[in-house]
């Protein structure tokens, strides 16, 4: 590439230490999408002739060909894949290939290469979490009308539907993929054209490729279009925080396939057993999803590293961009398939959910409530509740089966109604409020899901 400016060779140590092909091939597509939107450019600008581009266009459609083949053998001569080829190309088609680089850098060409990999890349992601989306609408329809306790600081709070709980997955992996979407919008302008810094003398009509690429423009200023990756972050950033999400769906499910709490169980095909321990059954891929949640945790703070001391415009270390992003890319996909493998082939433990929401100290908030409807400001309805509670757990007479004395003496007002209090369906039918998990309300969420995830996967859209 510049060997006119250098006598001597690069030493093979530096060419092994220097080379990003190894990781870098997997950009091909995008290569040749982007050398033959800019092939079009120069034919625009008459720099190429329509021979020179229908050359250059069919030779590279071979090399893409072969590549998906596994035919193309890569070099690490040539440092990476867009040199990879260039070289290839120009071998077969001759002076035409050599034009090909014209008004364009490296540094451009990688930034924009990126961009469309990036593009490409959220459009799976995307799709796997509605995938696991679905999983945990279908999971939570077939046990619509199960109740458990819902924990606060891991202790038993108050009771909700199952579906309820798994929904709120759901909302967060929304999130997660409005976060993609955000970070596509800021991604949609084409830095091709650029050049190393400066552009170049040879003037294109960038927005005319930014156009044929998909972009909704080019890039205004040709410095930061080289040499900033802050899409990159903001990508890895969006992995990240889903990450977190199903880290924290791998935790609940750690906790209810345990023998202590035995809400949920998981398939044989998604479990593992111990090499010594011949009943143990463990929730290894909920462990790994924990887990790899770390990788993506590290592969955002490694770019952010990276970036954190460099001047403008580009430097060498932004070869170090890739390696995180296919990582974090390849890690989330395989943690969000997985899961919603795992999550269609479970079973809920109705039973142990029942006797777990059987817990009447579930609904002494309901007591409050009814006490503030009777008059009582709240904070004393709390504390006659508490009362109460303390009460039940001195004498071992559970809160629902308290004496009539003792609520007299505590909380006189909630004598009357106070057995029905305890009544779990009646209290799932009081959480009438918007979000929270009445019945109906329940249902209403698992229809608007069901059709927004129809409509997400609709090939029509």
């Amino acid at each position: 590439m510049w060997k006119g400016r250098f006598q001597g060779d690069v030493s093979q140590k530096m060419k092994k230490f220097g080379q990003s092909v190894s990781y870098d091939y997997r950009m091909f597509e995008e290569d040749i999408q982007g050398s033959k939107a800019h092939a079009q450019g120069l034919l625009a600008a008459g720099i190429l002739t329509p021979e020179e581009r229908e050359k250059i266009c069919s030779g590279l459609d071979e090399i893409r060909d072969e590549i998906r083949n596994g035919k193309f053998v890569f070099s690490e001569e040539l440092e990476d894949v867009h040199m990879n080829i260039e070289a290839e190309l120009t071998k077969r088609i001759g002076p035409a290939g050599a034009k090909l680089h014209t008004a364009r850098s490296r540094n451009d060409q990688v930034a924009t290469d990126i961009r469309l990999h990036l593009r490409s890349a959220s459009k799976k992601i995307s799709a796997a979490i509605a995938d696991l989306q679905s999983s945990l609408v279908d999971l939570a329809e077939r046990n619509s009308d199960v109740v458990f306790p819902g924990y606060t600081h891991l202790q038993r709070a108050q009771p909700v539907f199952f579906a309820h709980h798994l929904l709120a997955y759901v909302e967060m992996l929304e999130r997660d993929a409005g976060r993609l979407e955000d970070c596509l919008k800021r991604m949609s302008l084409c830095p091709l054209g650029s050049g190393a810094i400066a552009g170049s003398t040879i003037v294109l009509n960038r927005e005319e490729v930014a156009a044929s690429l998909g972009f909704a423009g080019a890039t205004r200023n040709s410095m930061d279009a080289v040499g900033d990756r802050d899409f990159a972050c903001e990508f890895l950033s969006a992995l990240a925080i889903a990450g977190m999400h199903l880290s924290r769906l791998s935790e609940d499910v750690i906790l209810w396939v345990s023998s202590e709490f035995a809400f949920l169980k998981l398939s044989d095909a998604h479990t593992t057993g111990s090499s010594l321990m011949p009943q143990k059954k463990n929730p290894d891929v909920a462990e790994l999803v924990r887990g790899k949640t770390g990788r993506l945790y590290g592969n955002l703070f490694s770019l952010l590293t990276t970036l954190k001391g460099l001047p403008l415009t580009y430097n060498r270390d932004l070869q170090e961009d890739k390696e995180p992003l296919f990582d974090s890319i390849d890690t989330l996909l395989a943690c969000l398939e997985i899961f919603a493998e795992m999550l269609s082939a479970a079973t809920v433990n109705r039973e142990a959910m029942a006797a777990a929401v059987s817990d009447p100290l579930l609904l002494a908030t309901d007591l409050a409530d009814l006490l503030v409807l009777r008059g009582v400001p709240f904070r004393q309805a709390h504390e006659m509740v508490g009362k109460l509670v303390a009460e039940s757990e001195s004498s071992g007479i559970p809160l629902s089966k308290l004496p009539e004395s003792t609520l007299l003496s505590i909380a006189p007002l909630a004598r009357d109604g106070f057995s029905e209090i305890f009544g779990i369906q009646r209290a799932m039918r009081a959480r009438k409020a918007t979000g929270a998990p009445s019945p109906d309300g329940v249902l209403h969420a698992l229809a608007f899901w069901k059709k927004t995830l129809s409509e997400k996967n609709s090939p029509n859209l």
